[in-house]
């Protein structure tokens, strides 16, 4: 596989080098590799630190800045990143009112994030967790206990990121972390692999006719395999399995989002955008705010995920407040 890449083994590195020069509103430590917020730590800020393997870019680190996250904790590629790296990053934010943590719910992640939690507060920062696990496509597999966090984590991170730019108490944006995950449900199709640097070969195959129904952001396997079918047959099932997991009724409000995998063309992500846009009119349910295009990845893999969040009219304050990250950026 053809990859714009020097040495494999340097690509995370390098990137975060790119970042740093792409954009000096952040700060990226190369020794302890985390990105921060150039003005961190913000004293009586609580602050919002996230992390995960690197591959799913822009997420974390291109959701660093003003109204969402302070730190990003970039691992190795789909690999968690180590506890240590995690607590340099939390210790590098932390403005004296606490620090959120966010994570995905992988067990090397919850792992990780955990210790640093406990080392951290040997420290005397206090920190909350706030676990995504809202991909209804599979519970419990070789990679999670329950479900995996996916698409949701963006909107965690958002909601809130603005919660805490506002001064909110530790308490308060942990809370409405937990409301946003537990409001959101996410399902995932791959139209092929992925390939990592190292490897440089697709991590799995799927014949020329096939799909993966469900899979993961790391191209972890779904509830099956099936034929392709069109997208609108696609769509209606995604949100069959979204909305059973999670009902939402007629008349309630939804933030929808529906987000490539990495190699999946904006022409075919808005074509799919209104299928869902027609099943929930069908529905009734009203979409109260959109986003579409590429923000939780997996490397260049051709996919696509769909996630609904139910939303109170709190949530979609914070949604709309200003936001500047390299990944996300509006209101300013």
């Amino acid at each position: 596989m053809k990859k714009f890449v020097n040495d494999p083994a340097d690509v995370v590195a390098e990137a975060l080098a790119g970042l740093a020069a792409a954009h000096p509103e952040l700060r990226v430590d190369a020794v302890e590799q985390y990105v921060a917020r150039a003005d961190a730590p913000r004293p009586g800020k609580v602050a919002l630190v996230s992390g995960g393997g690197s591959g799913h870019e822009p997420l974390h680190g291109g959701f660093v800045g003003a109204g969402m996250l302070d730190a990003a904790c970039p691992g190795e590629v789909f690999t968690s990143p180590v506890p240590d790296q995690i607590v340099a990053a939390t210790k590098a934010v932390d403005g004296g009112a606490g620090v959120v943590h966010v994570v995905k719910n992988y067990t090397g992640d919850v792992m990780n994030f955990r210790m640093a939690a406990e080392l951290a507060a040997d420290d005397g920062i206090t920190v909350e967790t706030v676990l995504v696990d809202d991909d209804v496509a599979v519970e419990d597999s070789t990679w999670t206990a329950g479900r995996r966090g996916t698409g949701a984590t963006l909107l965690v991170e958002k909601i809130a990121g603005a919660l805490a730019e506002e001064g909110g108490k530790l308490a308060e944006v942990a809370a409405i972390g937990r409301e946003v995950n537990a409001a959101s449900a996410s399902f995932a199709y791959a139209l092929t692999a992925s390939t990592t640097p190292a490897a440089g070969r697709p991590g799995f195959d799927l014949p020329d006719d096939e799909i993966e129904a469900g899979v993961g952001i790391h191209g972890e396997p779904g509830r099956r395999r099936e034929k392709i079918r069109p997208a609108k047959e696609l769509v209606r099932s995604a949100l069959d399995a979204i909305l059973e997991a999670k009902p939402t009724a007629a008349g309630e409000q939804v933030i929808v989002l529906v987000n490539g995998l990495g190699a999946t063309p904006l022409i075919e992500l808005y074509l799919v955008y209104g299928e869902v846009a027609t099943v929930l009119a069908e529905r009734g349910i009203e979409i109260s705010r959109r986003l579409v295009g590429n923000y939780v990845t997996s490397l260049d893999m051709a996919g696509l995920s769909i996630t609904l969040t139910r939303v109170t009219a709190e949530m979609l304050r914070l949604w709309d407040a200003p936001v500047n990250t390299p990944g996300l950026r509006w209101g300013v």
